[in-house]
């Protein structure tokens, strides 16, 4: 039997202060909320102490922000699924954020190791003027350490209900995918950034973000291929392969730093955990 866990967080806000309740069960929780950019914005870190997950593994985290309440959510490493002889290991996301509450989703890459069998959700249902930074960065296998992804299968779900709906499923032994350049090119670092708001954006707001993401990523190496578009009027996503995660998660803090100075009016405030 695998290991299950479950994480509840309401978000809110009182007195110009966002303020975080929890429930959990089984090894999945946050440290202490943190607020290096004052009292508006709460800072959370999600612990897993297990630190991966294998065939049976489940972890549920379940997001409600309400009442102006702005979260960033974090974690202190990278999510590894593990070889997994025959069950599915899954990891699911669900936020629904109300009355003009923002969320940044910001955790570190997941890493799909040689042999494992993953399903990796995000679900966010934004309501009520809400608006959503948030990615995903997910590494196939482990090329540094000779550790290639030769075996296993990871699906992926990506969704922004009812307007944007991302779902891939990468199987190791789908040659084909992996080195097409109408598929991964050979990659083994797959990254997604959006910019999500529940109201329509007017065509400047839209402009101006894919402007900014397109500004930032101009630097960049050619062995960084990415591009930026907006498919409807309620998500700006950005789209990445590279070799390593090391220049995705570089350009991907970039182009959120950016969004959130110029479209929020907000600093350019990493998480502290990083820094370590």
């Amino acid at each position: 039997m695998g290991w299950s866990a479950r994480l509840d967080l309401h978000y809110s806000r009182d007195n110009l202060a966002t303020q975080v309740k929890f429930e959990h069960e089984g090894p999945l929780r946050i440290l202490r909320s943190l607020y290096p950019e004052g009292p508006s914005i709460c800072h959370n870190i999600l612990i897993h102490p297990p630190s991966g997950l294998v065939g049976g593994d489940s972890l549920d985290i379940n997001i409600d922000a309400r009442g102006g309440a702005h979260a960033l959510i974090t974690t202190p490493g990278a999510t590894r699924f593990y070889k997994s002889e025959s069950e599915w290991a899954t990891q699911t996301i669900n936020a629904t954020l109300h009355d003009s509450a923002r969320l940044e989703w910001l955790p570190l890459e997941t890493l799909a190791y040689n042999g494992c069998k993953a399903k990796n959700q995000c679900i966010f249902d934004l309501k009520d003027n809400s608006q959503l930074i948030a990615w995903d960065i997910t590494a196939l296998g482990m090329p540094s350490a000779n550790l290639p992804f030769e075996m296993g299968l990871i699906e992926q779900h990506f969704e922004l209900k009812g307007h944007w709906l991302d779902r891939g499923r990468i199987n190791a032994e789908d040659l084909g995918l992996l080195r097409s350049p109408l598929g991964l090119n050979g990659k083994k670092c797959v990254s997604t950034l959006v910019f999500a708001s529940a109201r329509a954006l007017t065509q400047s707001e839209s402009s101006r973000l894919l402007a900014l993401a397109r500004e930032a990523l101009a630097p960049s190496s050619v062995q960084v291929q990415a591009g930026v578009t907006s498919p409807n009027e309620h998500i700006v996503v950005l789209r990445m392969l590279t070799d390593l995660v090391e220049p995705s998660m570089h350009l991907m803090r970039r182009v959120w730093l950016s969004w959130r100075s110029t479209v929020w009016g907000l600093p350019a405030v990493m998480p502290r955990i990083w820094a370590l």
